[in-house]
Parts: structure tokens; C-alpha cells; sequence
């Protein structure tokens, strides 16, 4: 493992690049695991699969996260809230389309 700063050619750079790519992968996969189990308990509890209150606490944390390291935050902001649709889609497939839950049962 190198540092950018440390990478002489582009090969160096492009297997960096390639391994925390690998990384991000593998945190998306774990990530997606959260996402099945809180779509289990969300199913016990009958909660939707979009609560948009914590929509926008996660955004919320992601741009602050992005600041702190020095990314712009609408940039993160943007790719966040595509995974967070991703997300609730695959929350969706396992409990339904919160649109055909009856409204007693929408809560969020």
C-alpha cells in the first residue's frame, strides 16, 4: 500500500486506485447487510423502507464527513443520496413498495 504521494507511475497509481476500489466494494457489501437486517426489523415493526426523517440525518452526517476530509459535500451529497435510493429499493424488495403499504402501517 502506497500513498498518492508515494506513486511514480501510473501503474502504481492505477493498482491503488484498484485496491481501495476493491475496498469500497467489499464496504458497500457489508453495508448492503445492515440494509437486509434493517429491512427485518423494519418488517417486525411495520416501518417503510424510505423513513425520510433519517434520509437526511444520514446526508446530513455524509456532507459533514466530506467536509472534514476535504471533499466538496454536494458532490458526496449527490452520490449518497443514489445510494441511498439503492438502498431503499433493496429494503423495498424485501418488504414491498412502501406504495402499496395501507397508510395506518406508514410511519416516518
Amino acid at each position: 500500500m502506497r500513498t498518492a504521494a508515494e506513486c511514480t507511475t501510473m501503474a502504481e497509481l492505477r493498482a491503488e486506485i484498484d485496491r481501495l476500489d476493491e475496498d469500497l466494494v467489499r464496504l458497500f457489501a457489508e453495508r448492503a447487510g445492515y440494509i437486509d437486517r434493517a429491512a427485518q426489523i423494519k418488517a417486525g415493526v411495520d416501518l417503510p423502507a424510505r423513513i425520510t426523517s433519517r434520509v437526511e440525518e444520514v446526508v446530513a452526517n455524509v456532507r459533514r464527513h466530506a467536509a472534514a476530509h476535504g471533499l466538496p459535500p454536494e458532490l458526496v451529497e449527490k452520490l449518497w443520496r443514489r445510494l441511498i435510493d439503492w438502498s431503499i429499493a433493496r429494503e423495498e424488495s424485501h418488504l414491498g413498495p412502501d406504495s402499496l403499504r395501507p397508510d395506518s402501517l406508514r410511519k416516518g
